[in-house]
């Protein structure tokens, strides 16, 4: 006698768990406790302040200084301390160099790397997900608590941010100097070549040239990474 063997009936689906009106709440609370938690961690972490080192380029590194900022804050309000910088030193003081303070935010770009940052980016959204360049990292910084994240009992929400001083951008209003010497935050040590502070008219000019025609603008949907570069006449780059 030949017995068949039986196998499992597709048409008999898993049951559904069945939750009551409590377990619901319960996973509610669980989950906006959590979104809470996360909110408080991610807002802590952007007051959290890091030093760029950094220089101004024209073809040539001119030597620059640090800025320290935020990982919350923008790439444009970086570019107006930058140029604040390049002012108290001089930079541009001789004729044949350009007097960088001068130049409008809007004319100066960030190029971290060889990738342009856009200005509207805040330093948070390469550290959270985790942004790579050609060669690595954007930004080499923890997007978690460090040391030198504030207590969170000092951090508000992102809706609470204190807002800017339109006289001083570079200043928030209401906000305290950082207690953190500057050389024990994240950067210090970057080497400054890493991040230039460009002219947008003088990259306009010279796109087509080397190394500012290997130079790619940041976009999410873009994985650097895999990016097979190459030059004006579509020859790929040795070191790609």
């Amino acid at each position: 006698m030949v017995r068949k063997k039986l196998g499992a009936n597709s048409s008999i689906g898993l049951k559904p768990r069945v939750m009551t009106k409590t377990a619901l709440q319960r996973e509610a609370q669980q989950a906006d406790m959590a979104r809470q938690e996360f909110l408080i961690m991610r807002a802590s972490v952007k007051a959290t302040e890091v030093v760029i080192p950094f220089v101004f380029y024209d073809g040539t590194n001119l030597p620059g200084g640090r800025c320290r900022i935020k990982k919350g804050e923008q790439i444009w309000l970086f570019l107006d301390k930058a140029r604040k910088v390049g002012a108290e030193l001089g930079v541009g003081g001789d004729k044949s160099r350009r007097e960088w303070a001068r130049v409008s935010v809007d004319d100066l770009m960030l190029v971290r790397g060889e990738v342009i940052l856009p200005h509207h980016y805040e330093i948070y959204h390469f550290l959270f997900n985790k942004v790579t360049g050609f060669h690595g990292p954007l930004f080499d910084y923890s997007a978690q608590p460090t040391k030198a994240t504030p207590a969170a009992e000092d951090s508000n929400a992102e809706a609470d941010a204190v807002p800017y001083d339109p006289l001083n951008p570079a200043r928030k209003t209401g906000s305290m100097p950082s207690a953190v010497p500057e050389a024990e935050l994240e950067g210090f040590g970057d080497d400054p070549a890493l991040t230039k502070v460009v002219d947008r008219r003088w990259y306009e000019k010279n796109k087509h040239i080397f190394p500012a025609s290997g130079w790619a603008e940041y976009a999410p949907d873009k994985d650097l990474s895999k990016v097979q570069r190459k030059d004006t006449q579509g020859n790929a780059f040795f070191f790609s």
